[in-house]
């Protein structure tokens, strides 16, 4: 397994990030350099969500995991690997930290993760904080 992850810690309230982050997964909300996500059913557990990432082709995911303001996780099948990304918000004094992380398994994990992991978590540092940029103006204006 090849793993990635960022973590960073927001003063706002977790219903405040959940919110964006819930926004931009069922298709409401963009914003440059967000992935464009196309939900093929309730924001669930369960449910096929058509990805596509700047200037990339659209893939399918599928939510494996999702506590309402606590984790959500969507996982893509390219052949015999398997790309998990999830988000975590735990409660902090003074805020919310979040962590985006990227797990990569299967039988090729070990070849891939090292060349492909970088290309897809490198920006997890600008992605969160253009979510907490969203999250903010959701709560100050929504």
């Amino acid at each position: 397994m090849w793993t990635n992850e960022y973590t960073a810690t927001s003063p706002l309230p977790a219903q405040a990030i959940w919110n964006a982050l819930k926004a931009l997964h069922e298709g409401r909300l963009t914003y440059e350099g967000s992935d464009t996500f196309v939900l093929h059913g309730p924001f669930a557990k369960g449910t096929r969500v058509s990805v596509t990432p700047v200037g990339q082709d659209t893939f399918e995911s599928t939510i494996v995991d999702l506590v309402e303001n606590v984790t959500y996780a969507d996982e893509t099948s390219f052949g015999d690997t398997k790309l998990l990304f999830r988000h975590t918000l735990v409660p902090v004094e003074g805020g919310t930290q979040v962590t985006h992380r990227l797990d990569i398994s299967g039988p090729s994990a070990a070849e891939v993760g090292p060349e492909l992991g970088p290309q897809i978590s490198g920006d997890f540092d600008v992605s969160m904080a253009k979510l907490f940029e969203q999250a903010e103006a959701l709560a100050n204006h929504g």
